[in-house]
């Protein structure tokens, strides 16, 4: 069997697969245990499995992995995970992963079923992909294909200085450069970004599920105004990055906000900022653009990566 869990700031979500195919899941809330060992026991008498059973596992982690590979910090949750540690206490083989590396891996590995496309492009096999994924943050990983597998170089772009595209833009990069100093793409492109952008927008804090729910609900309500201009900024951010790496295998939206905004977001501005890219508007129009909708995008992603 191969061992793969996906530990968030809130809950983690761990599985089990074998011959490919996915045998059992559970998720649990972290603030119900004390540690990450006492969710893995939790799992294992749960699913009444023997770790020493388990050939492979990956634990994708919500944190910085330190340079050893081996140890990590989750960023919102007092938790420390060794890997080694807990390879010796359950019995079973570990390795540790950046969440985003996993969900990557997880949207470009994913079946036709569990994406969306946006823009067919002319995709190219052997061309790195791109998958951008807006929600707490703004997480971005370059995906490689490396002789029949995949390499993933995750990055930082979500901290790359924001560049307005137009007066309310530039309107906007104010108003957050007199409350941050620096702007960066994730004050703008995140979960706290729409509640940022709507605040600018309409004078008014809304959670941003609640924005969400008002847009979808009401075409012509501020809230949808505001996604307007969430979504134009999140286009223009994925069509650069898909332009410094010429991501023509493809470029996947991950994060639970591209999933929820279906509905508007093959008429919203996306398209269009993504592929304004002055004389490399022809070269940006050739990249796939695709929604990863898997609910289970991390838990998949690290399953896979315990197989690598």
């Amino acid at each position: 069997m191969i061992f793969g869990a996906d530990i968030g700031g809130t809950k983690s979500l761990l599985g089990l697969e074998s011959d490919g195919k996915l045998v059992s899941k559970r998720r649990y809330a972290n603030a119900d245990f004390e540690d990450f060992a006492s969710v893995l026991a939790a799992f294992f008498a749960d699913t009444q499995t023997d770790p020493s059973l388990i050939r492979d596992g990956c634990l994708a982690v919500a944190g910085p992995i330190a340079d050893d590979g081996r140890t990590a910090k989750l960023t919102n949750l007092p938790w420390s995970i060794d890997a080694d540690a807990l390879s010796l206490q359950f019995d079973l083989p570990l390795r540790l992963a950046n969440d985003f590396a996993a969900a990557a891996l997880g949207a470009v590995a994913a079946s036709a079923a569990h994406r969306l496309t946006l823009q067919e492009g002319e995709p190219l096999a052997t061309a790195p992909c791109l998958v951008v994924g807006a929600g707490t943050g703004l997480g971005m990983a370059m995906v490689l294909p490396q002789d029949g597998q995949w390499r993933i170089i995750t990055g930082e772009g979500g901290h790359v200085a924001f560049a307005p595209a137009d007066e309310q833009q530039m309107a906007l990069w104010t108003y957050l450069q007199a409350r941050h100093g620096r702007v960066t793409w994730e004050r703008v492109v995140s979960g706290p970004g729409l509640v940022a952008i709507h605040e600018f927008v309409a004078g008014v804090e809304l959670p941003p599920e609640e924005i969400a729910t008002r847009a979808l609900a009401d075409r012509n309500s501020a809230e949808h105004r505001s996604l307007d201009l969430f979504l134009a900024a999140y286009g223009a951010f994925a069509g650069d990055m898909a332009l410094a790496c010429l991501a023509r295998g493809g470029v996947f939206l991950a994060g639970g906000i591209a999933a929820r905004l279906l509905p508007i977001l093959r008429q919203s501005g996306f398209l269009a900022a993504f592929n304004a890219k002055a004389e490399h508007t022809a070269i940006a129009a050739r990249m796939p653009i695709h929604v990863a909708t898997d609910a289970l995008l991390g838990l998949h992603g690290a399953l896979r990566l315990a197989r690598l």
